[in-house]
């Protein structure tokens, strides 16, 4: 093999430590670089404690102090909807209930009402059969005192000079004597 010369050697080394150098320096600016920005960081972040902190722990402390009145709220709730439903079942129960008792005693009323008005048809047949006969016959012996009267009056005033006037003049004469009427005539 050959041997370089020592030169070589020294640019070599010479390039190896330059090039060491650098890097050096380009960690010592990215240390430096770091430490500016952990600085801000620790800045702002020392910023968000005292602003945000208090704010997260009142917003915990609310969660903490609101949770248990969720679940009592949640559970009330849920009470009330169950009792609610309980009594809506009972109230349509007692519905249908009395609907149903409604309806009997609708058809019991209808039932009685009819009975009611074929008895009052029945009675007043009763009643205008009672009274018809009776006002019938007192209507026929009405009329036969009425027609007995007229033929009273009416032979009365045959014997009358003023009805034999009326005669000769055109009048209707006097209906004949019957033997129930010559009967009747005082003598």
């Amino acid at each position: 093999m050959h041997s370089l010369s020592p030169t070589y050697y020294i640019v070599f080394t010479a390039v190896t430590a330059a090039a060491v150098l650098l890097q050096a320096l380009v960690l010592l600016a990215i240390y430096i670089a770091i430490r500016r920005v952990s600085g801000a960081v620790n800045e702002a972040l020392g910023e968000v404690k005292t602003k945000a902190l208090p704010v997260i722990e009142s917003a915990q402390n609310l969660l903490n102090d609101v949770s248990p009145k969720l679940k009592i709220t949640t559970t009330n709730l849920t009470e009330v909807s169950e009792t609610l439903r309980k009594q809506a079942g009972h109230v349509n129960a007692t519905i249908e209930s009395l609907l149903g008792k409604t309806n009997l005693q609708i058809n019991r009323v209808d039932e009685m009402v009819g009975g009611t008005l074929d008895v009052l048809g029945q009675v007043f047949k009763a009643i205008d059969s009672a009274f018809s006969l009776p006002a019938r016959r007192v209507s026929g012996i009405m009329h036969g005192f009425r027609v007995g009267m007229e033929v009273l009056l009416s032979s009365k005033k045959s014997r009358d000079p003023e009805a034999a006037k009326n005669e000769s003049a055109g009048a209707e004469p006097a209906p004949p004597e019957t033997p129930a009427t010559a009967e009747q005539k005082p003598a």
